[in-house]
């Protein structure tokens, strides 16, 4: 009997891994879409100065929320989560409520030595939430499809953050101008202002603050 002759194998088609992506993936990457362009109008404020790009930049923040909490929604109703989906909406987090509210803050004027130590500490407080977030998740949902509360505050709560340099900048309150002025500290400089950033990151990676998830 003769061995049947291999099939051919068909080369991959074109964008073949966006093809596999479900409808929530792509709010999803709205989402990180916002994280950007907030990281790119705080580089242009920094160029020019124009308050409008520094509240641009600021606006992106809440857009990147209301695609976060689409792309959920969408999710569950449509009964396409996925371990790809969970790991792109970390990243996308990362992005827009890690990376963006640091580099919004570091724009508004927080560029003592101490105030960037901050920010990357705040940084990696929001990447270390997440990544103990999806490791954790199926626990906490305790076998349903929902995770019940939070562990520490949710990276999005960094919303705030930008909120009040909004508000600073409506002020006039920016660069020199901030509130609480600044402090030499040693070697270097730092902004009070950058505290709130060092607690808000210490909040999420809380494990005794428990947050319902509504």
């Amino acid at each position: 009997m003769r061995p049947s002759p291999p099939q051919a194998v068909s080369p991959p088609k074109h964008f073949s891994m966006l093809r596999g992506f479900h409808l929530a993936d792509f709010f999803t990457l709205a989402n990180a879409a916002c994280g950007m362009a907030a990281i790119f109008l705080a580089m242009l404020y920094i160029e020019t100065g124009s308050v409008s790009h520094f509240l641009a930049a600021a606006a992106m923040a809440p857009a990147a929320f209301v695609f976060d909490v689409l792309d959920g929604r969408i999710a569950r109703w449509r009964h396409t989560n996925s371990a790809l989906g969970l790991e792109l909406d970390s990243l996308a987090d990362v992005i827009s409520f890690g990376v963006a509210p640091a580099a919004l803050a570091f724009a508004a004027g927080l560029r003592g030595g101490w105030d960037s130590v901050l920010l990357v500490v705040f940084v990696c407080c929001g990447v270390s939430r997440l990544a103990r977030y999806n490791v954790t998740a199926e626990s906490l949902s305790q076998g349903g499809n929902k995770v019940a509360y939070f562990e520490g505050t949710p990276i999005p709560s960094s919303v705030l953050l930008i909120g009040l340099l909004s508000v600073l900048a409506w002020q006039d309150r920016l660069g020199e101008n901030l509130y609480g002025g600044v402090w030499s500290c040693g070697p270097w400089n730092l902004h009070p202002l950058a505290l709130l950033f060092l607690l808000s990151g210490t909040l999420m990676i809380s494990k005794t603050l428990r947050i319902p998830k509504f």
